[in-house]
């Protein structure tokens, strides 16, 4: 070893190791296996100094960068032959230099438009059979007999390959991990319990990224692969990473929630949402909730291009199926002293048989609480249309209705000035689609403001018209308390009467009122098939009159706008006839009512007497029959959503390139599982 002079007072001098004098021989452009046939051999016996090699890169400009192409070239080529060797630690050592030179290079070039990393990292002719030859040796360690520290690194440097571009689409190096699939070697990993709880997550993140490379360009043969895959164990191994994630995340939310409530009123106002989630004006959106937004699009990926994904949702899963998440959930709580009477939450989710659905419906309900920023907006937005795909879907409908599946499932609520914070949220044991509809109730109640959250509200409303119309069509008879659903939709259309002169200058309040009046429609001339009892029904129509002048109060509104020229005037035409059945049953009803008042000389009628007479006037109500009650749109992600899903990638992509930790590595433990598996 040679010394080097320590900066500073004193003569005192530090050793410089020999790894590094062969970094600075490398990256001076010199050849140093000319003057020292052992080079290689003796290279990748030392351990990398990471940081190091890294600092070496950036010294560089980036003509130096270029000049040095060729030793680059031969590095890469060396690591790659490297991985070959019967040495075990020789192959650790090449994969981990080649994360650190990947990763060095694509960070001293980030930004630089037209740079070509293929030229440089390995030169255009040698770039297919270099590629070929990383990724056999890279899906070899994958499926095979090897220790798990050397698959934890494989797949860091796939992780590496991949984020390496802020777009992963223009990442032109994943052209080889197109052509030079690891598709099934990752599939292998989520199959079998050991390998997923050690690798599930980053198997799970790496297939979500591949998914998306280019996925609106061409074809993507990862695409093509998630779609058709029907293996069991796969699929439900794929949920079961997915789950642990946000379970985690859940159990440690619901743990802090306890907390706080325990302190008081005051405090758990103050501390539990402040401590969730900090607005955009006053920092960075938390950590924890974006985190999990990898394994949201993961979940969405499953749910929108494969059908055979639907059937594990409801899945049965207990603690010991669900593999460990990573560290990307809530900061660890400080333990209590051991004398300390901590209480428990109301409720343990993990007690009850649990699934994908009973943990993804939790968690989106912490979630949904917060749309203050952009952020926060587009991880609710992502859990919308994952629940617009499986409301959709006839299978997942057929799972959330079955009477004979039935979950427990802790919601949370949002605290608000009008209502007290329930400290027990636990839904009684009922179908998931039940489950949703309190979800949804609970969203459409706690979001009514000056800076209504439009999109999100048509994306809830479009959950809710999707489960009625399955509900309709398969004549199922959910046993639910529809009226906590008919009271959102009525005070959301009061909010936007009484808000019209503030909303209806920044967004189409009448797309959405025509959306929710609509539902009452489907009620309406439809409910006789699906409501659970003909008690229901009348309950339907008592709420239309109970709350009539909100109704005339919005066709008002609307009559208003569809007189005169304006933006809105088509959309409040379309409101003023879709409330055509409502008004007949409110003008129809209203006069008996009156007229029966006077003849009993009442001024305050019961329920029970209004309903009374809305039974008895059943047969002299017209109304008309309007088409196309009960179909919608068919959600598809192109074009309206792509940009939505690249910006979303583009976040994931950002987030892993931060937390991936190549340098640091137990040279021990690796030594030992080396020799426990030869």
């Amino acid at each position: 070893m040679t010394t080097r002079k320590r900066s500073g007072s004193g003569s005192k001098w530090q050793l410089k190791e020999k790894v590094v004098q062969m970094y600075e021989c490398f990256f001076k452009g010199e050849d140093p296996a000319k003057t020292n046939v052992n080079f290689w051999d003796e290279l990748f016996l030392l351990k990398p100094k990471v940081s190091q090699l890294e600092a070496e890169i950036q010294k560089l400009n980036l003509d130096q960068l270029l000049l040095l192409k060729d030793n680059i070239h031969t590095l890469f080529y060396q690591c790659v032959q490297t991985l070959s060797h019967g040495h075990h630690i020789r192959v650790v050592y090449a994969l981990q230099t080649l994360c650190a030179i990947i990763d060095a290079i694509y960070k001293k070039t980030s930004g630089v438009s037209g740079f070509d990393i293929i030229n440089t990292l390995m030169g255009f002719d040698q770039a297919e059979l270099r590629m070929q030859a990383l990724m056999d040796h890279l899906n070899n360690f994958l499926s095979g007999e090897f220790p798990a520290s050397l698959k934890t690194l494989c797949l860091k440097l796939l992780l590496v390959l991949i984020t390496g571009t802020e777009n992963v689409s223009q990442n032109t190096l994943l052209e080889y991990v197109m052509i030079n699939s690891v598709f099934e070697s990752l599939i292998q990993l989520l199959c079998n319990p050991q390998s997923r709880a050690a690798h599930g997550h980053d198997a799970v993140l790496l297939l979500t990224l591949l998914v998306n490379y280019r996925k609106y360009e061409a074809a993507n043969p990862y695409i093509v692969k998630l779609s058709i895959l029907d293996d069991e164990l796969a699929l439900n191994g794929y949920g079961q990473v997915i789950t642990a994630s946000l379970s985690e995340f859940c159990h440690q939310y619901a743990a802090q929630h306890q907390e706080n409530q325990s302190a008081g009123w005051l405090s758990s106002l103050t501390n539990m949402v402040g401590s969730m989630f900090v607005s955009e004006e006053g920092g960075v959106r938390t950590q924890q909730i974006r985190a999990n937004n990898a394994v949201l699009v993961a979940l969405y990926e499953g749910v929108h291009l494969n059908r055979n994904f639907i059937t594990t949702l409801a899945h049965t899963q207990t603690d010991g199926s669900l593999p460990p998440s990573p560290s990307n959930t809530l900061p660890a709580q400080t333990p209590p002293p051991s004398d300390a009477a901590v209480p428990m939450p109301a409720f343990d989710v993990m007690a009850e048989p649990s699934n994908l659905l009973v943990t993804f419906f939790q968690y989106c309900s912490i979630v949904m609480q917060d749309t203050k920023c952009e952020s926060s907006m587009n991880s609710v937005k992502l859990c919308f249309l994952i629940l617009t795909c499986i409301s959709e879907d006839q299978y997942a409908n057929s799972l959330m209705h079955d009477v004979n599946l039935t979950f427990k499932v802790l919601l949370h609520r949002l605290p608000m000035r009008h209502r007290k914070v329930a400290l027990d949220r636990t839904s009684p044991s009922q179908p998931l689609s039940a489950t949703l509809l309190d979800l949804l109730v609970e969203f459409i109640m706690s979001h009514m403001m000056k800076k209504l959250p439009m999109e999100l509200y048509l994306l809830c409303i479009g959950v809710v018209h999707r489960l009625i119309c399955y509900q309709k069509r398969c004549r199922v008879r959910l046993a639910y308390q529809w009226k906590e659903v008919w009271s959102a939709l009525i005070s959301l259309l009061k909010f936007l009467v009484n808000n019209e002169n503030h909303l209806a200058r920044k967004m189409n309040i009448f797309h959405l009122a025509v959306q929710v009046v609509n539902i009452f429609n489907l009620f309406i001339t439809y409910g006789d098939t699906f409501l659970p009892s003909p008690g229901s029904y009348d309950e339907l129509y008592y709420e239309l009159i109970r709350m009539q002048h909100v109704f005339e109060d919005l066709y008002s509104m609307a009559l208003r706008y569809s007189s005169s020229d304006n933006d809105l005037k088509e959309h409040a035409l379309k409101l003023t006839s879709s409330l055509s059945n409502v008004r007949a049953i409110i003008n129809h009803f209203s006069p008996k009512i009156e007229a029966w008042l006077t003849n009993q000389s009442l001024s305050t009628p019961s329920e029970d007497q209004i309903l009374e007479v809305v039974r008895k006037n059943y047969d002299s109500l017209t109304l008309k029959l309007q088409d196309s009650l009960d179909t919608y749109e068919r959600y598809t992600e192109k074009p309206r959503h792509a940009q939505f899903f690249t910006a979303m990638v583009r976040s994931v992509v950002n987030d892993t390139r931060q937390s991936i930790d190549f340098a640091s590595m137990d040279l021990q433990s690796i030594l030992h599982e080396f020799s426990s598996i030869s």
